[in-house]
């Protein structure tokens, strides 16, 4: 159904004056939603809105209910300004304000360094090779312009600017945002909690898809495995030293001269039997591929391009240069769907060669040896209508990479149409979630970006990106072994938890530290995988509603202010609570949610290794440790609970096969176990089932946890256990 500005125009444009003496407007309002509206400084700039690139269906942000609202029964209200320009005759920026109440906490912003909370913080979205960036870098590889702000209650709401252009986050002041280009649409919402939000968000922007399950293993990497005997070397590692992984990463030394989509026959003769080799063994692979694209008439991916009209231009109309990897480049202009279309293409023979996943890189876009790092903001992108048309690059720089991938995955689904695709891209943009995944780019060695991890994990996965975690070990520089044991104590139960380092750094594999530091990382990776079938299932309940996978301890109690603050701990979903030691000398103090929180031990003691609670009310399922995700069934299933004040706990688990595309079609297990106690006895039990899956036939253990002590019993999946109360 077309838009229908009625709602827009019953509504009356109310002039304000602004401090400074610029003039602001309430604007004009519409809504999307329950507790979702759409805000725009007039009609005109509504009327002259480019689509959203953030949301899933950019149509449903032009299709507002036919209810008139009334601005002043609103509780959230932006305001509008344009402020001038630095120099004579410069348009300026569009600014936006929302005001904040007291007590009111502010999240999000997408990738940015420093803590959880963004009080006083200023964030620029603007994607930046970053490389080894430290507190005060102002921006990063990913742009969310996004804010999620809890009120002092508990009820939250969430604002995006919905543009593409450079935008600054001025969280000073109550909330500014400050953009380049013309005036920008404003997405409000509104909801009793957090978590309510951030579920409105998931249906404006879509949610992501479920990864093949070992995706959501263990990774390694390194700036670069190769040849391939150092390949070979390292996964056997792995497996001789029972340390498990799923997955390797080949970064761009495998290529020929770094052209994309090419391959050093002399390091890597054989790409086909290397991932056959490693699929024997029980890993998956992932291979780098770049957007700059060496300019060298007779290499087909340049010739190609070029013949085809897809790259991006200069301000001048002739293909643009710019250096990386492989030198002089030219690059892509995905802002066509032709080019989107032609590079999917290029995965076909690629993936052919038993390739798994793949790693897009680069794609702010990098350039080397221009004081910007990026190209030139009056290159010239002839985007599709879809798109808002052609524009130069000021438009399109933040979603250069999400086209990317948004073409890689398209090609990666035509080639293993009955597989799900991985994608992990270190460039993006609000809403690129649904194509890959992230990481916090690349990092450091040092004990600032070890605290800094879990606050930028917890605020990617507040701005929509629950599939996203750092370099463990840091990307820059060594560390000590020391720094990395405590990384890989919890960067392991990350929604992504991926080892990697930089060239010429010491080795960073999980035994390359000593007998000591080995013997934690073990430990530590048993600790996830044992964990896998309830980061499995939050997975799954992301896939469906768009909540975070590791979450902030404040959605524990978002009343208890006390908990705002806290980054040194994380919930993976409602009720495993995750408290670690990010200080050298192990010497902070967390602070608890309030309630009865069971210590939860999975592996043996290690003080490197943080410390895990169970919230009262809750079942935790949780598997055998495997040495990788294919190794074994989930047999034995084993859930630990502890009951509330009721004497009762639910919890689900989420299965299916693991990859493919069956679960789309009802074939998957989705349970929900209660326990509830009488007496002296606790009885466990299957409450309800979902999804057309038969339940495998499987042993059950059950350990129920009470004041410090556990009492257990075993039983059959699918039938009564019962449990002496501890």
């Amino acid at each position: 159904m077309p838009a229908r500005p009625s709602p827009f125009a019953a509504i009356a444009l109310v002039a304000l004056v602004a401090a400074a003496g610029h003039a602001q407007t309430v604007g004009v309002v519409g809504v999307l939603g329950d507790g979702i509206y759409r805000w725009d400084a007039s009609e005109a700039a509504r009327g002259a809105a480019v689509p959203s690139m953030s949301f899933e269906n950019p149509a449903s942000r032009e299709q507002t209910r036919e209810i008139a609202v009334d601005p002043a029964g609103l509780a959230t209200r932006p305001r509008f300004q344009r402020e001038p320009g630095e120099q004579a005759g410069e348009g300026g920026r569009a600014r936006v304000e929302i005001d904040i109440a007291p007590g009111t906490s502010l999240y999000g912003t997408g990738q940015a360094a420093g803590p959880l909370l963004r009080n006083g913080r200023v964030t620029e979205c603007w994607n930046t090779d970053a490389y080894g960036y430290q507190d005060d870098a102002p921006s990063l590889y990913t742009s969310h312009p996004w804010v999620l702000a809890v009120r002092a209650d508990g009820t939250a709401f969430g604002v995006l600017a919905d543009t593409t252009y450079r935008c600054e986050i001025d969280l000073r002041d109550g909330i500014v945002f400050r953009a380049d280009g013309p005036e920008f649409p404003v997405i409000v919402i509104e909801g009793a909690s957090p978590q309510e939000v951030m579920v409105g968000l998931g249906s404006l922007m879509g949610t992501i898809a479920m990864p093949p399950r070992w995706a959501i293993g263990y990774h390694q990497c390194r700036y670069s495995y190769n040849p391939e005997s150092r390949v070979r070397e390292v996964a056997q590692g792995f497996r001789d030293r029972n340390i498990p992984a799923d997955v390797i990463w080949m970064d761009i030394d495998y290529m020929h001269g770094y052209r994309v989509f090419t391959f050093d026959h002399e390091q890597f003769p054989d790409p086909a039997g290397l991932n056959a080799w490693l699929d024997t063994i029980g890993f998956s692979n992932v291979w780098m591929i770049d957007p700059g694209v060496k300019d060298e008439p007779g290499y087909f991916v340049r010739d190609e391009m070029i013949d085809r009209n897809l790259a991006v231009l200069d301000s001048g109309g002739e293909v643009y240069r710019g250096e990386v990897w492989p030198g002089w480049c030219v690059y892509p202009d995905y802002t066509m769907a032709d080019t989107r279309q032609w590079w999917a293409g290029l995965y076909r023979d690629f993936m052919g060669l038993g390739i798994d996943g793949v790693w897009n890189d680069m794609n702010e876009p990098a350039v080397f040896n221009v004081p910007t790092k990026t190209m030139p903001e009056d290159n010239q992108h002839r985007g599709d209508s879809a798109l808002g048309g052609p524009a130069t690059h000021d438009r399109f720089h933040n979603v250069y990479a999400m086209l990317m991938v948004q073409g890689t995955r398209e090609g990666v689904v035509a080639a293993n149409p009955n597989l799900r695709p991985f994608v992990l891209s270190r460039a993006n943009f609000m809403g690129g979630h649904r194509y890959g995944a992230t990481w916090t780019g690349d990092n450091t060695a040092n004990w600032y970006h070890v605290d800094a991890s879990i606050p930028m994990t917890l605020n990617l996965g507040l701005s929509g990106q629950p599939f996203c975690g750092p370099d463990i070990g840091g990307f820059a520089e060594n560390g000590t072994p020391e720094m990395f044991q405590r990384w890989i104590g919890f960067g392991a139960l990350f929604p992504f938890a991926r080892g990697h380092t930089g060239k010429g750094n010491i080795d960073k594999e999980p035994w390359a530290f000593g007998p000591e530091v080995e013997a934690t990382a073990r430990r530590a990776l048993e600790q996830r995988y044992i964990l896998l079938p309830h980061l499995y299932t939050l997975f799954h309940e992301s896939s469906v509603t768009g909540m975070p996978i590791a979450r902030p301890t404040f959605f524990a109690d978002p009343t208890d202010q006390a908990l705002r603050g806290e980054d040194n701990s994380f919930l993976l979903g409602d009720g495993l609570l995750v408290v670690a030691q990010t200080a050298p000398l192990m010497d902070r103090v967390p602070v608890m949610p309030r309630g009865v929180w069971e210590p939860l031990g999975l592996v043996a003691d290690d003080p490197a290794l943080p410390d895990l609670f169970l919230r009262a009310g809750e079942i935790l399922p949780t598997g055998p440790i495997v040495q990788h995700t294919r190794e074994r069934p989930l047999d034995p299933l084993t859930l630990w609970i502890v009951l509330d004040e009721s004497g009762r706990a639910e919890g689900t688990l989420y299965e299916d096969a693991g990859d493919g595309l069956e679960y789309l079609e009802g074939e998957y297990l989705l349970t929900t176990y209660e326990a509830v106690r009488q007496g002296d006895l606790v009885t466990v039990r299957v409450r309800e089932t979902e999804g057309q899956m038969p339940r495998p036939s499987r042993r059950i253990v059950v350990n129920v946890l009470g004041g410090g002590r556990v009492s257990s019993a075993q039983g059959v999946d699918g039938q009564d256990v019962l449990v002496p109360v501890p």
